[in-house]
């Protein structure tokens, strides 16, 4: 399989042109990848629908010390993705940096069923979003750098579907394994470490590392300026997207508001899963034959709709009905954008590229949910769907109209 380095010349908004047969199949380092994430999502999954039960039930911790733990945890999630893709750009080394993430998030979860104080949770958490940070961006060069440009999107959206399968497998073996242990949180825990395990030594084993590039290129730098204007471009609309795409916590509150049982939240969401591992693949590919913007802007204006459904929902059906076209706008979006951003710069920087990109979206999404709170609060619970659907609405219209100039892979 031939490096994308050696590619001459790629548009970031045109159909490529057919692969040949033998480079239509994924190579090993897109099936290594996918597989490591599907392992590391089943262990997260596990854990995450019964850690707020635990840390109020069993350990006593306020529902203010619930939120200081996730907001710390995501937003060093957030801002070390630019850190960590520049260092693997200025390293020439992609697997270090994933094995490291992958191996400080998965074998720290295991404590978890050790502590007896929330402070504890706070610091493993802490480690597991700090290698969540340090993994991602590398991770996706990886999977760019070892893929035919003409089937990146297909590569990109294999990831998110075995990603998002794990997340759907997880939720169900923790319901299992409560149902086994007399609703026993530490008993999920430990066996979340599982997966956890079988994603390191999958990372370790399968995942070969790319090669150095040339000593003579200069070093990658932080900031925009150098990564080109269409990349700052598509990075400004998906920040202003990302300003109202508020927590998937509203989507729960407000089915629960428009009267969907408890019980039947998890099925829903369940459902969103299944559908976006189902289509990840096929808009992948789509984006190849078609481009990446028409997905991108269908994605966003998916999500325009779903959150303006919410708003007006009148029942529970209707909501369970939302979360699974929900799942589509994420088939339609993120497998796809990272593809887009890998077409828009050159291999030395595409690590770069990527931590920049998921930090400055990711950081946008923190104002989205404190406006949607307040929104909520001091609205009405139908106001920050509005909202969100607006600025869908508005970024879906400026990926058709903003000019976006071809970018080219330099070697």
């Amino acid at each position: 399989m031939p490096d994308t380095a050696t590619t001459a010349t790629e548009r970031t908004d045109y159909a490529p042109p057919a692969a040949e047969p033998s480079r239509r199949r994924l190579p090993r380092n897109v099936i290594a990848a996918g597989v490591v994430s599907f392992f590391t999502d089943v262990s997260s999954e596990m854990i995450v629908p019964v850690l707020p039960l635990f840390l109020t039930l069993v350990l006593g911790a306020p529902v203010a010390a619930i939120g200081l733990i996730e907001g710390i945890a995501e937003s060093t999630a957030s801002v070390l993705r630019v850190f960590a893709g520049w260092l693997s750009d200025r390293s020439g080394k992609r697997k270090p940096l994933m094995l490291l993430g992958y191996g400080v998030s998965n074998l720290s979860k295991p404590l978890l069923a050790l502590t007896v104080a929330w402070p504890q949770v706070l610091a493993i958490r802490f480690a597991d979003r700090f290698g969540k940070g340090i993994r991602g961006a590398p991770r996706d060069a990886l999977i760019a750098d070892s893929v035919d440009p003409a089937i990146r999107g297909r590569a990109f959206g294999f990831h998110r579907s075995m990603d998002t399968a794990g997340a759907a497998v997880g939720p169900l073996l923790a319901a299992g394994t409560l149902a086994l242990t007399a609703n026993d949180p530490r008993a999920v825990f430990w066996l979340a470490s599982v997966p956890g395990l079988l994603a390191v030594l999958a990372a370790w084993w399968l995942v070969r590392d790319r090669p150095a590039p040339p000593k003579e290129a200069p070093p990658p730098r932080l900031g925009f300026h150098h990564l080109g204007r269409p990349f700052v471009l598509f990075t400004a609309i998906s920040a202003l997207f990302a300003l109202g795409n508020s927590s998937d916590a509203f989507l729960i509150l407000r089915a629960q508001n428009v009267g969907m049982a408890a019980a039947i939240i998890p099925l829903a969401y369940f459902a969103f899963n299944a559908v976006y591992a189902a289509l990840a693949i096929p808009a992948g590919v789509l984006s190849d034959k078609i481009g990446r913007r028409p997905l991108l802007a269908a994605g966003y204006a998916v999500f325009a709709a779903v959150y303006a459904g919410f708003a007006v929902a009148p029942n529970a059906l209707a909501a369970g009905a939302l979360f699974v076209v929900y799942g589509a706008y994420y088939a339609l979006t993120d497998g796809v954008a990272r593809a887009f951003v890998a077409d828009m710069v050159p291999p030395a920087l595409r690590a770069t590229a990527m931590g920049t990109y998921a930090t400055t979206t990711g950081v946008a999404l923190l104002p989205a949910s404190i406006v949607a709170g307040a929104l909520w609060q001091e609205v009405a619970p139908w106001s920050p769907f509005v909202y969100g659907a607006a600025l869908a609405a508005t970024a879906a219209l400026l990926l058709l109209v903003v000019r976006l100039e071809p970018a080219t892979e330099e070697g």
